[in-house]
């Protein structure tokens, strides 16, 4: 077997030092351009390739971003919001000359400790962080040690939030869902229900926040009358399914359900069609691949808007290299993306229409998937 060619082999043959070769590789701009040119000469007549790990450690450039990723049961049908959004981080990163690091972690210690590690051995130039909540501590550790890092979700907490050292691109749900209620509104429906998850997520609360604004503006609701037709579940399809059992079996009068995501909404299109009500109106949120299968309407969050936000802010606009932690260029050094209202059969039904065709616009339109 042929022996690879070495750092020695380059010098001897373009007539330089060791030195010189590594400058050539790490710094080109401090050498002379002929001695530069006969030494890559010499580099693509051998075929060398510099050893990547030692490479990093002297450079400390890795063209690396890590992502700790969640498995799928944890997360269920939501969980492929998360599978497309690192698809379209790669796809990007590839167009950066970068790549994407996939780790694994139990919790916040372990994943913390990756970043360590990580870092410690020049492995990754930056971080991608999902799955934010409120006093987050992956963020604190991150910015603290002037770590790079974007988080895929707001730093929830009022101090956090506008912090220029802590950058962040996300959804905006509480548009998303404010789009979604106006949608129902505009049908005809006045008894619109939401569906979220308790209190105490920042994702939730602000989804939340959006199908409040939406029914308080057009009907005019006080704090009690929106209470009143909130229903919470715990994240997954059969513990939405028993709530809106529950509040059917109860006698509700509601006449449409926005939920706070796929999963909730899936659940609840389960209870009301066994309810003997197939045109009662749902909508959800994440617009997954199973709302696509059975029809269901969502609000899709444009994730590969959100992959080109991530990649502007660690590394500008169209920069090839992770900016130092506190050093992006851009300003706003958040990014908040609208995200588009995607309406099919489960929503656009109103009182008056039957179950075979809607209008939209002068167009009637059946179970083809529209954009708004």
């Amino acid at each position: 077997m042929a022996q690879l060619p070495t750092v020695d082999d380059v010098a001897r043959r373009a007539g330089v030092s060791r030195q010189t070769v590594s400058n050539v590789l790490n710094s080109p701009e401090i050498v002379r351009d002929s001695t530069r040119v006969r030494v890559q000469s010499a580099i693509a007549e051998l075929g060398y390739r510099p050893h990547a790990s030692a490479q990093r450690l002297r450079t400390r450039v890795s063209s690396t971003i890590g992502v700790r990723l969640d498995p799928m049961s944890k997360n269920g049908i939501s969980g492929s919001v998360l599978d497309r959004y690192l698809h379209a981080l790669t796809e990007q990163a590839d167009a950066r000359g970068m790549r994407i690091m996939l780790f694994t972690a139990a919790d916040d210690a372990e994943e913390i400790a990756h970043y360590q590690r990580l870092r410690e051995g020049a492995d990754v130039d930056a971080f991608v962080l999902t799955g934010t909540r409120y006093d987050d501590p992956r963020i604190e550790w991150l910015a603290r040690h002037g770590v790079p890092f974007v988080a895929f979700g707001r730093p929830w907490g009022t101090e956090q939030v506008d912090d220029p050292e802590r950058l962040w691109v996300d959804v905006d749900g509480q548009a998303g869902v404010r789009m979604a209620t106006e949608h129902l509104l505009g049908r005809g429906h006045q008894r619109i229900g939401y569906l979220g998850w308790p209190a105490g997520s920042g994702t939730g609360d602000d989804r939340r926040h959006g199908w409040e604004s939406a029914m308080a503006s057009a009907l005019g609701l006080d704090a009690a009358a929106l209470h009143r037709l909130t229903t919470v579940a715990d994240e997954g399809v059969p513990m939405a399914r028993r709530a809106v059992e529950e509040l059917l079996r109860d006698g509700s009068d509601l006449e449409a359900l926005v939920c706070a995501s796929d999963s909730l909404a899936l659940g609840a299109m389960m209870a009301v069609r066994e309810a003997g009500l197939p045109h009662f109106p749902v909508f959800g949120f994440d617009n997954t691949p199973v709302a696509q299968a059975v029809g269901l309407s969502s609000v899709d969050q444009r994730l590969s808007d959100v992959a080109a936000g991530t990649f502007e802010l660690l590394m500008g606009k169209t920069g090839r290299r992770v900016l130092p932690h506190g050093s992006s260029s851009d300003d706003p050094r958040h990014r908040l993306i609208t995200p588009q209202l995607v309406v099919r059969r489960s929503s656009h039904l109103s009182p008056v229409e039957d179950a075979g065709s809607t209008m939209h616009g002068n167009r009637e339109q059946t179970e083809e998937e529209q954009s708004t």
